[in-house]
């Protein structure tokens, strides 16, 4: 009965620290394997990489769109923007034009 009792006490005295390292070591699994951890790293850096890639292109079609819009302004239209825009959409054309596609 007090082998018993021995056990038991030194396995209630034993239960804190053994909890305390499980939680130590669910932590620091976490730390490397979950979600935003140390392997996920590698992971955020090509999606950055894919992103700012993306990026430029967008900026790039922004840029090429703004052109078009600043060029098509009704106080100061360029001719050669609007002939080629009301030609496109409404395709027309004179009788004796040659239209050469450039695609």
């Amino acid at each position: 009965m007090v082998h018993l009792a021995k056990l038991r006490m030194l396995l209630l005295s034993a239960l804190g620290p053994a909890l305390a390292l499980f939680l130590l070591l669910l932590f620091a699994a976490y730390a490397v394997f979950g979600s935003s951890g140390i392997l996920a790293w590698g992971d955020y850096a090509r999606q950055l990489q894919d992103s700012r890639a993306e990026l430029a292109t967008v900026q790039a079609q922004r840029d090429r769109l703004k052109n078009r819009v600043a060029l098509l302004d009704p106080r100061r239209a360029d001719p050669d923007m609007v002939d080629e825009l009301v030609r496109r959409e409404l395709n027309v054309g004179h009788p004796d034009e040659v239209i050469v596609p450039l695609k």
